[in-house]
């Protein structure tokens, strides 16, 4: 029996999304830095490459979080239990730090989105982790500096996590403001928490949607991993 498609087109308040959703429970969903991979910013063909040499490959993949100019994260970043990136609670100018940011992360199974503070309370050890800015649902409310009428239009990606557990990531296909993608989240997808991961370079992998944006070049891959049929 044929899968059910992992990611679809849709329509949100005139724009058009792709949201993908995955369950931590049957997908693997994973976290890939530029520098792990050893490499001046990471791309989905190096990833690929990087995969094939352990017998895996890549079912879907998007960018995962604002990088500096040597493509190191911004903030956290916890790629398969280790620590390459430390958590950042600093104040200062941009996206990131249009505070509450946050914290995508995987566990065993399961996956949360979490305001920067909260998660530093809550002393978890995810398998996977990568922080981003700002927050777009914080426990079902929008981000308070997000404007319905706001001038800035960008393409944009996040993630959230759907009342199920499972696991969505959007990304728009047209030019959308702060609020109306944050508005996507909380009342189509009905996310209590969602993290915006990045804007302009927002870019999406998925053979599924024939869609690989071999343009992108980014500091933090998220990437669903399968094992190769032998």
């Amino acid at each position: 029996m044929a899968e059910p498609p992992k990611c679809a087109e849709i329509e949100h308040l005139s724009a058009r999304y792709t949201v993908c959703t995955f369950d931590p429970a049957k997908d693997t969903i994973k976290l890939y830095g530029a520098q792990t991979l050893g490499m001046g910013g990471a791309t989905y063909d190096g990833l690929n490459t990087h995969l094939l040499r352990n017998g895996q490959h890549m079912s879907f993949a998007m960018n995962g979080g604002m990088y500096h100019p040597d493509y190191g994260p911004v903030g956290l970043l916890v790629e398969q239990g280790r620590q390459t990136g430390a958590l950042n609670r600093d104040d200062a100018f941009g996206n990131f730090f249009m505070k509450p940011n946050g914290v995508f992360f995987v566990g065993d199974g399961t996956a949360g989105v979490m305001e920067t503070e909260a998660y530093a309370k809550a002393g978890l050890s995810p398998r996977e982790a990568t922080q981003s800015g700002p927050m777009l649902v914080i426990d079902g409310q929008i981000h308070p500096r997000f404007l319905p009428d706001a001038t800035s239009l960008q393409i944009r990606n996040g993630v959230g996590i759907l009342p199920d557990g499972r696991v969505a990531f959007a990304i728009s296909k047209d030019r959308v403001r702060f609020h109306d993608f944050a508005t996507l989240f909380r009342d189509r997808l009905q996310c209590r928490n969602a993290l915006f991961l990045d804007g302009s370079i927002s870019s999406l992998y998925s053979p599924e949607m024939r869609r690989h944006d071999r343009r992108a070049t980014m500091g933090t891959i998220i990437a669903v991993v399968k094992n190769l049929p032998w």
